[in-house]
């Protein structure tokens, strides 16, 4: 496995396992065989509905909790922000089972943000989560974040992969000391990815299949990944991406696949933005 090094000292493998839109009578058998293939990175939130699965696989793996690095997210919160972002966080600390989050992020840039950055940093400074960070903030909610806020987000968590690729928003965060981390890296299959025509070329030539091209894309590009599967064969295969490198050549002609579009949703759509911003957990 490789790490990168968060703005505060913390180090995070750059490839984990992600379990958005597995069922949660399914999450604890795919995380049990993720943990079982390798991976130590596992990443989950209150939105999933499976955290509580996550927890029990964690449980019964026997892996030290320190060789783990769990990720969870936080929901909208009504007001008092900053007193639900702590019942929130307790609440999925409980579900999972543990006694601190290596990584808790803001999933979505809407509510009383800020209120809701403060509590996180409380939790921060207390220990109880060892880095925090967003997802889904683009450049201008991100930066306005960091200048009226103590603590950068050590983590922002977006949309990326060959189609929409964030070099140029990648470098911004750079700039600012925030680790860029994909969600839909291989875009649903979006575009009929695994059998684009680049990508299925480059992996010919490197023996591997579609999806470790588009893993060791994001890792050469220090873009951390957290791809989802609940097949035994398919998680191992796409742990097994650090033994080649793509070339420079390669990583060009895949940048020619950008679009500089969102695939799915647009967070400044007023519609998206008010379905996000009002929805609520049931508990």
């Amino acid at each position: 496995m490789q790490y990168v090094t968060l703005n505060n000292g913390v180090e995070m493998p750059v490839l984990g396992f992600g379990v958005f839109q597995i069922p949660a009578a399914e999450t604890e058998r795919a995380v049990s065989e993720a943990l079982a293939a390798g991976y130590r990175l596992l990443d989950t939130a209150a939105a999933y509905g499976n955290e509580e699965a996550v927890g029990r696989a964690i449980e019964s793996s026997g892996i030290a909790r320190e060789d783990l690095f769990v990720t969870t997210k936080l929901w909208v919160q009504d007001a008092p922000a900053q007193d639900n972002t702590r019942r929130a966080f307790e609440t999925s600390l409980n579900k999972l089972g543990l006694d601190h989050l290596d990584l808790y992020l803001m999933h979505q840039p809407f509510g009383d943000v800020y209120g809701q950055w403060r509590a996180m940093e409380a939790l921060n400074r207390e220990g109880l989560t060892k880095a925090i960070g967003v997802s889904n903030f683009y450049p201008d909610r991100l930066i306005d974040l960091i200048v009226n806020n103590e603590i950068t987000p050590a983590v922002n968590q977006i949309e990326v992969h060959p189609f929409f690729q964030r070099a140029d928003y990648q470098d911004l965060m750079r700039e600012h000391g925030v680790r860029i981390q994909s969600w839909a890296g291989f875009a649903e299959g979006k575009n009929d990815l695994f059998t684009n025509p680049v990508l299925t070329e480059i992996g010919k030539h490197h023996d591997k299949s579609v999806a470790q091209v588009v893993l060791r894309w994001l890792t050469q590009r220090d873009v951390i990944a957290i791809p989802k599967s609940v097949r035994a064969e398919r998680m191992a295969e796409n742990l097994d991406v650090f033994d080649f490198r793509l070339t420079d050549e390669q990583m060009a002609r895949i940048a020619t696949l950008d679009t500089g579009s969102s695939l799915f949703f647009d967070h400044h759509d007023p519609e998206m933005v008010t379905w996000l911003a009002k929805r609520r957990l049931d508990s």
